[in-house]
């Protein structure tokens, strides 16, 4: 019997790392063990150390995101996929959402405020000067988020009631590439993990208190079973239509509409002393036995990449707009 081998790359996590290896190992499965992946030099012909490893640091470190991709191409599953993770950002993420029916609230992609190192005007030929930026504003919406289009972390992210409020934080944000989206006054706010593209745990939260009480003590449940229903239903297809097995996605729910805010977080938060107990247990359990499921399975990552299957969504419906707006055909 061959022996299967199942890594985890990190960095500066203390807690879920080890426990997600110690869960792994405790199963005692014949032939498969977990540990943390221990790499040097990367060699073009590398040979197949790993049938399975969870990444949770390269969008950090560009070595490990190449050391990644060449693992793919010899065999390894990687979670999430190193391709697709480094070509996705968040305003696709919306556009591709909207397309699918789940609801989003008004967003719009805005040129760099400061020209990108090393361009000029002239590099800046095809943009309109000035922006049409009434006609954005009234398309957003005030209040509205200024944000990074692929980001994380809650940095850079801006709440701006009028347009002076806007451009006083728009002009602070250099060569960043922004989004604003109209802020959805939400009664209720959840952040769900979903592992496997099949598990959901919803988890209630708050992001406007302190970083360490975001994560809701007692975790108490959706207001009704129909928004239980919907966001889990949302979560699940947003992951499986940009194939990430390991996300969390964020829903605002305004008027009994969850708007999903964020779902590109392809390395969520799992430290006990973030998420607390309930939460870290249930994502160490269910990362281990995705991750498990994955090495026993023998497939081959390298022989299934067809992006087109990220990039379409089903048919256009009508969707609820946050309060305020009209509905919207997408």
């Amino acid at each position: 019997m061959s022996t299967k081998q199942i890594g985890i790359l990190f960095g500066m996590e203390n807690t879920f790392p080890p426990a997600f290896v110690e869960k792994i190992n405790a199963m005692k499965i014949p032939g498969l063990t977990a540990e943390f992946v221990h790499i040097g030099g990367i060699r073009m012909d590398e040979p197949k150390k790993y049938d399975v490893i969870i990444d949770r640091i390269s969008q950090d470190i560009q070595f490990y995101r190449a050391y990644l991709k060449n693992a793919v191409l010899h065999g390894t599953i990687v979670v999430n996929n190193p391709f697709w993770w480094t070509a996705d950002d968040k305003f696709f993420n919306y556009a591709l959402a909207h397309k699918m029916a789940v609801a989003i609230p008004p967003t719009v992609i805005l040129p760099h405020n400061k020209h990108p190192e090393g361009t000029t005007d002239q590099s800046m030929r095809n943009l309109m000067f000035p922006l049409n930026w009434e006609e954005i504003f009234n398309y957003v919406g005030f209040p509205a988020f200024l944000k990074p289009y692929s980001g994380g972390g809650w940095k850079h992210v801006y709440k701006v009631h009028s347009p002076d409020e806007f451009f006083h934080h728009y002009n602070q944000t250099g060569d960043l590439c922004m989004t604003l989206q109209h802020g959805v006054e939400f009664d209720e706010y959840y952040r769900c993990y979903v592992v496997g593209q099949e598990k959901v745990h919803i988890m209630k939260y708050d992001p406007r208190a302190p970083h360490h009480e975001r994560y809701v003590k007692g975790n108490p449940p959706p207001s009704s079973p129909a928004l239980k229903d919907r966001m889990e239903k949302d979560a699940i297809a947003l992951c499986r239509a940009l194939g990430y097995d390991l996300n969390t996605v964020e829903f605002a729910v305004e008027g009994g509409v969850p708007y999903a805010i964020d779902f590109l977080n392809p390395a969520p938060d799992a430290e006990i002393t973030s998420v607390g107990r309930e939460n870290f247990d249930w994502i160490v359990n269910a990362a281990a036995e995705m991750a498990v499921k994955m090495a026993q399975s023998g497939a081959n990552p390298a022989s299934e990449f067809r992006w087109s299957a990220f990039l379409a969504g089903p048919p256009a419906v009508e969707l609820a707009q946050p309060s305020g707006k009209k509905k919207a055909k997408v």
